[in-house]
């Protein structure tokens, strides 16, 4: 279930299969794509929504299982969600690798639900435009095909040296335990801080490994 007019339209403009939207009263105008249009009575949309104060246009959107075959000819830049439980840290990982042209990105099994309604408004749109692949087991992202770099508080390569510029997938872990055990990686990445803080929220430290690799490739 997507909330207002403009995830509705990103969904559109992406040709997301929208099955139904909703309307409420004071709503404008949406256009459903050719999907059925149905006025809801006053105080529904509060009462099935999933925030506190909705907007008046809710859809329901066909769920699209992205398979790796579909993506793996086209790789470059992947992101790789590994354990990540947080909804507002996953939805922001989607925009801001959307937004730096990553080629996919990775869920594996463990992850929030990447349609759960809250990752779903933290993507801003950008669940419909960059390739998800989700629930990939953590022994196959080894069948990826290409270098596994770990994102890590430190210890890692300086993220301004490693070889972002090259098809790689950057691995980011949970929240509270980090990267899982045993996980073969070919490298650790981390991002250097002077400041006090032990270490950047994890899509914080994604964003910014997302845009060092879309500056590397820019030159």
């Amino acid at each position: 279930m997507i909330e207002g007019a403009a995830l509705l339209a990103e969904a559109l403009d992406a040709g997301a299969p929208v099955e139904a939207v909703f309307v409420g009263p004071g709503a404008l105008p949406v256009d459903g794509g050719g999907a059925p249009v149905y006025e809801l009575a006053p105080g529904v949309v509060e009462r099935v929504a999933s925030t506190v104060s909705p907007q008046p246009v809710l859809a329901v959107v066909v769920r699209t299982d992205v398979p790796w075959a579909s993506v793996a000819p086209t790789l470059g830049f992947v992101v790789v969600a590994a354990g990540l439980g947080d909804p507002g840290n996953m939805g922001t990982i989607l925009r801001s690798a959307e937004a730096a042209g990553a080629s996919a990105v990775v869920v594996t099994e463990g992850s929030v639900d990447i349609f759960n309604s809250k990752v779903v408004r933290a993507s801003a749109g950008a669940l419909f435009h960059v390739p998800v692949v989700v629930d990939v087991p953590l022994g196959a992202l080894g069948d990826l095909g290409v270098p596994l770099l770990g994102a890590v508080a430190s210890g890692g390569v300086p993220y301004d040296e490693a070889p972002l510029e090259r098809a790689c997938a950057v691995v980011v872990g949970n929240e509270a335990h980090g990267l899982p055990g045993g996980l073969a990686l070919d490298g650790l990445v981390s991002i250097p801080h002077t400041g006090r803080a032990e270490s950047l929220n994890v899509a914080m430290a994604a964003t910014v490994l997302c845009f060092e690799a879309a500056r590397r490739r820019r030159r």
